[in-house]
């Protein structure tokens, strides 16, 4: 048997890619070359030598502040472009390579020059907005000014004759009012401030006027004919022309705080006609000048801007590109001489050959005396996990990921969830009416890959475009279950031939009787159609659905046991093949291997034995005739034999493992027997020339014991939860096929009852809606979830530790804006 395995062409994607520990001295002259060569290979993962020192402390921090000072001063140019309305080109420019230093002074005269603009520009847009407002005070307050004094002079005629001239007054009126009261006509007479508001502030500020003068005074209101800009936000604002009519110094001073508060624009408007004229004449002069030189202005500051957008997407990449240097190079360290860096780090052994020639290359064009020294080394922690995916495995890889990336060398699920995971959707999803509508989705995503690819996508259609060839696979499994089960849109079609039963009665949805009778060979592929709207139809699809989940599961349990096998075995673990892989697979299959054997004999012999009922009393009475209830001869011995080994399964999960961790342990610690160092977990020794550490730990029986033990009830109690668990794919079979008949038969047959079109187009709609959003997204997404717990739980939990960490090399590919 191991001689077959051993065979067996190793699979990529079943193990994850073998590494090695390297080191790397590398000279100081050669260092940013070699990394930046090392950046475009992406297959060095380095590891942190100054993990201890805080970023203001390592070496290169001056380079990447200085990277970091002009990642600020393109995304400025960037906010600039963006904000001018400007594209920045994504196309490769004609550019001599420029060094870092020259672009740090270009990028700082750039945005000096931009700055000065942008100062000036905002300077005359202050300027035209006060031009602009006081010319609509202009034109609003004349209209009304005449007329609103001549009835503010009578109503403070009224007011001092009704008011003032009262001896009372005196006595009673408080302070403000005897303040406010006006004196001798020579020294106070009706005067006014006019100026513009915010359109949203006017009620407020009408209402803050009249409680500060106590009602005395006359607020005239007109909206601008035009919006103004906001030169802080560039946004166009609606405002409000007021005219506020008073008497009095006290009551001038509070207007004008309210005003200054409010942030209303107050302007001077003279009562002479003529002097509004000129003012008016000299105003709209000034604006016409102010605008010829605000559009110069836009025009030069545009042009500055398309000449940098030219080069932007190039200068980000650059500057990304340097500070991902610089911040790996401050993960190395020097050596004693001060002369080379030394660094270390994670590599796959099959990129080793082409690291060693970056790094020749990186020598050989820096003009290095000395070469670069890379030599691998041994280490006591765990390397990380890499495996090469491509567009269609990577989806179904973070699938798994999601869950827990693998351990070093451990069994990948992925390799399964590829094919089993769209399979388990389908069984929950399956209609190939509505397996065609997701696959043709997943067909436009496919045929616009590459333009999809190069564009910005949100975060829902990322992830969509991102499981396009998992789509692909539900859709196509979602078909093939639609035809098993005949249902399109749950409407069954006689696609295979003609129906096996006939009915008795005249409908086989009002039979009374008997209801269906086979006449010929039964249907040859799926669910016969004569079932759709039969009495016993639910009962069938019940029972025939559920026994098809419990099979599904057994089969999905048992493959990951056996995965166990071959992490096992591959890890040169025989403890966990005697006392964990051999107990499972006895346990499991002695309970609900044997019910399964159960369903498949009764569906090839047409029994009418009860499963429930054999499978209680072969717990309660397992020596107890099964009567009617047999299916085959031998039964009864053979569940007691089943039992007993589900029984001894349990004890021999439990105990042997620990005792025996225990005794080895005691024997290579007491020297009654001596294996070669390195040669287990227990025996790595620090290499001398390791940058690791590595302590024993001390055999703790009590912590080994409770964790089998936990380990083995855990197994026991989920091999039933587990199984049950599986009966998720009955139920949302049953769920979506049930609600494909009531959007069926009670929206759109319904509507069609009815000889009018009108009624038609909408329960066609109400149809569609429903099978859109209802069916295919939401019911999508549910099958979904429950088959990534399927795999998450009921299968990866036999077998799959998912404690590792992921492969993280240095890529300039893996670089983002974020990254600036």
């Amino acid at each position: 048997m191991e001689k077959l395995f051993d065979k067996l062409s190793p699979m990529d994607l079943m193990r994850s890619e073998k590494m090695s520990f390297v080191q790397l001295i590398i000279p100081a002259e050669s260092s940013h070359r070699a990394i930046s060569y090392l950046g475009q290979l992406s297959l060095l993962q380095f590891r942190d030598l100054n993990a201890d020192k805080s970023p203001f402390q390592r070496t290169f921090v001056n380079q990447v502040k200085r990277c970091a000072e002009m990642s600020r001063k393109l995304r400025f140019f960037k906010d600039q472009i963006n904000k001018a309305g400007l594209m920045s080109s994504s196309l490769p420019v004609l550019q001599p390579d420029i060094d870092l230093e020259d672009l740090e002074i270009q990028l700082a005269e750039h945005e000096h020059e931009l700055i000065e603009m942008n100062s000036n520009s905002d300077k005359l847009r202050q300027s035209y907005n006060e031009l602009l407002e006081f010319k609509i005070v202009l034109q609003k307050a004349c209209d009304f000014l005449i007329s609103s004094h001549g009835r503010a002079v009578s109503e403070e005629r009224e007011l001092q004759e009704n008011v003032y001239s009262n001896d009372e007054y005196v006595e009673n009126a408080s302070l403000l009012e005897q303040e406010m009261r006006p004196g001798p006509p020579n020294q106070s007479g009706l005067r006014f401030i006019s100026g513009i508001i915010c359109k949203s502030k006017i009620l407020r500020f009408e209402r803050m006027l009249f409680r500060a003068t106590r009602g005395n005074m006359l607020f005239n209101q007109a909206p601008a004919d035009e919006q103004i800009m906001d030169p802080v936000s560039t946004e166009m604002i609606e405002k409000t022309v007021f005219v506020v009519f008073f008497s009095g110094e006290q009551a001038r001073t509070k207007i004008l705080k309210i005003c200054e508060a409010f942030g209303a624009n107050c302007y001077p408007v003279p009562e002479d006609i003529t002097k509004q004229r000129q003012i008016t004449r000299e105003v709209s002069s000034r604006l016409t000048d102010l605008e010829a030189t605000l559009d110069a202005g836009i025009r030069h500051r545009n042009k500055a801007l398309a000449s940098i957008g030219v080069h932007l997407a190039k200068w980000m990449s650059m500057v990304r590109r340097e500070k991902a240097v610089y911040d790996t190079l401050n993960m190395l360290n020097f050596d004693v001489t001060k002369k080379c860096l030394v660094g270390e780090g994670w590599c796959p052994i099959f990129g080793k050959t082409q690291i060693q020639e970056a790094l020749q290359r990186a020598s050989f064009d820096s003009s290095s005396e000395v070469g670069i020294i890379f030599h691998p080394m041994d280490s006591v922690e765990s390397p990380p996990t890499y495996f090469r995916t491509n567009s269609f495995t990577s989806p179904y890889q973070e699938i798994v990921d999601a869950y827990g990336v693998a351990r070093y060398q451990e069994a990948n699920p992925a390799v399964y969830t590829t094919i089993i995971f769209p399979f388990l959707f389908a069984v929950m999803f399956g209609d190939w009416g509505h397996g065609i509508c997701l696959l043709l989705g997943a067909l436009v995503l496919i045929a616009h890959e590459s333009k999809l690819n190069t564009q910005k996508l949100g975060s829902f259609m990322e992830m969509l475009f991102g499981g396009r060839y998992v789509l692909l696979l539900m859709s196509l499994f979602s078909i093939y279950c639609g035809l098993i089960y005949n249902e399109f849109f749950s409407v069954p079609f006689h696609i295979f031939g003609a129906s096996a039963y006939k009915c008795r009665d005249s409908s086989c949805r009002d039979a009374h009787t008997i209801g269906l009778v086979k006449y010929q060979e039964p249907y040859p592929f799926g669910v016969d159609p004569s079932w759709r709207g039969s009495r016993s139809e639910l009962a069938f699809l019940n029972s025939l659905k559920m026994k098809m989940s419990i099979l599904f599961g057994v089969v999905h349990m048992n493959l990951g046991i056996i995965l166990s096998y071959f992490n096992a075995r591959f890890f040169g673990s025989s403890l966990d093949i005697r006392y964990q892989f051999v107990p499972q697979v006895i346990f499991l299959n002695s309970l609900f291997g044997y019910l399964s054997l159960l369903i498949v004999v009764k569906w090839c012999t047409g029994s009418q034995a009860d499963l429930y009922h054999v499978m209680i009393y072969m717990f309660l009475s397992p020596t107890d005739n099964l009567g009617d209830n047999q299916l085959f001869w031998g039964q009864r011995p053979l569940q007691i034999v089943l039992l007993l080994l589900a029984l001894i399964a349990v004890p021999w999960m439990l105990f042997p493992k620990p005792f025996i961790l225990k005794k080895l342990y005691t024997e290579r610690f007491q020297g009654r027997s001596y294996g070669l160092l390195n040669n287990s977990e227990m025996d790595l020794e620090v290499e001398p020339d390791s940058a690791r550490q590595h302590h024993h730990e001390e055999f703790n029986f009590t912590e080994v014991f409770v964790h089998q033990m936990i380990h083995s009830i855990e197994f026991v109690l989920g091999s039933v939860s587990n199984t049950a668990s599986y009966l998720r794919l009955w139920a949302l079979s049953l769920a979506h096929s049930e609600l494909s008949t009531v959007f069926y038969e009670k929206v759109l047959l319904l509507a069609w009852g009815y000889d009018n079109l009108v009624i038609r187009l909408v329960g066609l709609a109400v149809f569609a809606f429903a099978t859109a959003f209802i069916l295919l997204m939401m019911e999508t997404l549910s099958a979904f979830l429950h088959a990534l717990r399927l795999h998450w739980v009921e299968f990866q939990n036999k077998f799959y530790h998912g404690d590792g960490y992921k492969f993280k090399p240095f890529s300039f590919a893996s670089l983002t804006d974020d990254d600036d």
